[in-house]
Order: structure tokens, then sequence, then C-alpha cells
């Protein structure tokens, strides 16, 4: 299984930090930004993983990252996104990268306490399809939320005003070759973007979308100053109280 760590966009939540250098570069706590996902889907056992970024200062991932030695990598592949597309387009230039296998997809600014890996290990084992993971958090409104019946995901909705359920979906997406094809089905949102909820429904359609609930924490660190803050501090209790056997 291949893993695909998107880190393009603007940033412009977290301006004017972001003004000088692309938001997956700051630090959280001891390590930039990108140092996480790369680090969680090492430890699930994904060693060929693609790095999806764009704008001005796409150059200085491969200055921070080289090959990915740091994270016991022999190569880390890079791509360019030349303009503001949205997740699943940034997706989408992945295809060649795949050769058409099980992807797992992380989006650049996500911490998680724990680690990915029995999920990675079920969709694995899943004969076709795609997998989500699912968190609680207090205020849904600025997520997407999966509407559920029982265990099984039957829509999402992308920041809905009144959610009915207060699970969203974070960003780590699990996806086999037929994503590609969905994505080339996609038409742009409102905001001119091709969305991964339009994916996601998609899949659901389908019959094939299967979700897990995420263990430990979890911050969209990349979401705003408070976000940023909170992954800040979250990481440093948990490295001074020896806790974090992570980067």
């Amino acid at each position: 299984m291949k893993g695909v760590v998107l880190a393009g966009g603007l940033g412009t939540r977290l301006f004017p930090l972001t003004k000088i250098t692309n938001k997956h570069l700051l630090p959280v706590y001891d390590r930039p930004m990108i140092y996480y996902p790369i680090q969680t889907l090492v430890e699930a056992g994904i060693k060929d993983i693609l790095l999806v970024t764009g704008g001005n200062n796409a150059g200085d991932f491969l200055r921070l990252l080289g090959n990915g030695q740091e994270f016991g990598l022999k190569h880390l592949n890079y791509t360019y996104q030349s303009r503001e597309g949205g997740i699943a387009e940034a997706l989408g230039l992945a295809e060649h990268f795949s050769e058409r296998e099980k992807l797992v997809v992380i989006l650049g600014d996500n911490v998680l306490e724990k680690g990915i890996k029995p999920a990675v290990r079920e969709f694995a084992m899943q004969p076709r399809g795609a997998k989500i993971l699912l968190k609680k958090v207090k205020d849904p409104r600025q997520y997407g939320v999966a509407e559920l019946k029982g265990n099984r995901v039957v829509k999402i909705v992308e920041k809905p005003k009144r959610p009915k359920t207060n699970f969203a979906v974070i960003g780590v997406y699990m996806y086999d070759g037929d994503v590609f094809d969905i994505v080339r089905m996609l038409k742009p949102s409102g905001r001119g973007e091709l969305e991964i909820t339009d994916v996601n429904n998609a899949y659901i359609r389908r019959g094939t979308l299967t979700a897990s609930f995420l263990d430990g924490w979890w911050g969209d660190a990349g979401a705003s100053i408070d976000e940023l803050l909170e992954a800040n501090a979250l990481i440093a209790r948990l490295k001074r109280n020896r806790a974090w056997g992570r980067v």
C-alpha cells in the first residue's frame, strides 16, 4: 500500500504566519508540522510516499525532507499542484504514482496522538472501496460530518448548519484505484474546488465505504491559530511526560 501526503494550499487562516512560508512547515512544538503526517504513515507500515505541495515554497520541502532518511525511508516522491483546486484535485495528481494500488491519504496539517495502523490493516483486507476515520468533536459545524445508521456512514455533509451527529471526518482517507475515476467525474463546488467529501459520498453511493472511529486526540493544526496552539500544547505535554514515542 502506498501513502500520499497533501501539503498544498495558501494557509490563509494562519496569516500572517504563512505570509512567507507554507503552513505545513510551521512548527508543532519541536518539529515542522509536515513531520507528523509522514511519521503517521511510516508507523502504519507505509514506506512508499508521495508529497503533493504547491505555491512559492515547494522547494523548501525538498530541502527539509530530502529523500526521507530521517523517517527511515530510502526515497520520498514529490509532485506539484499548480493551482488551488481542492483536496480531491491534489489527490488526482497521485494517479501515476499510485499505479492503481490502494492508497492512504493524509492531510499535511493533521496531527494524531495515536497511530492508524489498525485501520490501515483493516483496509488492506477490504476487497475494494474506501475507508474513512471519524472522531467525535465539540463543534462539528466546521467539518465534514458523517450521518450514521448504526456504525454505517450513509452520508457526509460538509460544514452543516445543523449537524445530525458530532462525528467529524478527519483528514485521513483510504482509497482503491477507482478513486481517480471518481475524481475525474467531479464537478467543482461553489468555491471552485474539487471536494474530497464528494469523493467519499461517491463511495457511499457505491456501498463500498467503511469507517473506523479514531482512538486518541486528533488535531487539524492548520485550521486556525487556536488549533495550531492546541497541537503545540498537546505534543509538548506528551513529550515532556515521555508519553510520545514518535518523532
